[in-house]
């Protein structure tokens, strides 16, 4: 079963990164494939954006970790990625975001931090990147007067949870 989640969650990020194609300057997404770098290397990546004559395009890696961060040696490896197959920048995608030391090797390599509830599908989701949040809801949405939180640490790190009492 958690093999199936970490699967799933590479689909949703291809599919609702190809919804928002626009937003990174590509055209569109395709999910899963394997590329090749100036080193021979084959890399397998979770999905890859490009514009129409496919003379740009962006890499992706997705990390389902729900408890921390996505540490700053993934950031590197995926900023290795880019370099090697010549991609133009990367998207790394997570629920949690990226650890303080994996924010200063994507800003320096041009990844961009997208962040994804954990168990999103297709039609219910929460997505947030370049500063926008979007939300999908296949069913109702309903506001109450309850609010629940949780606070993470600079790196991540779960420190607080609460719900208020109503």
């Amino acid at each position: 079963m958690q093999e199936q989640a970490w699967k799933t969650y590479e689909e949703v990020a291809a599919y609702l990164l190809n919804q928002f194609a626009t937003q990174f300057g590509v055209g569109r997404f395709d999910g899963k494939q394997l590329i090749t770098g100036d080193s021979g290397t084959q890399w397998e990546i979770d999905a890859k954006g490009f514009t129409e004559g496919r003379s740009y395009f962006i890499v992706v890696e997705c990390k389902r970790y729900s408890a921390r961060g996505v540490a700053q040696d993934v950031a590197a490896s995926l900023a290795w990625r880019i370099q090697d197959t010549g991609a133009s920048g990367g998207i790394l995608v997570s629920p949690v975001g990226l650890q303080s030391g994996a924010r200063l090797v994507a800003d320096k390599a041009g990844i961009i931090e997208v962040r994804l509830a954990p168990n999103s599908t297709n039609k219910d989701y929460v997505l947030s990147f370049l500063n926008r949040v979007c939300v999908g809801v296949s069913d109702r949405a309903a506001v109450t007067d309850r609010l629940s939180a949780i606070a993470r640490d600079e790196d991540g790190n779960v420190i607080w949870v609460g719900q208020s009492k109503h």
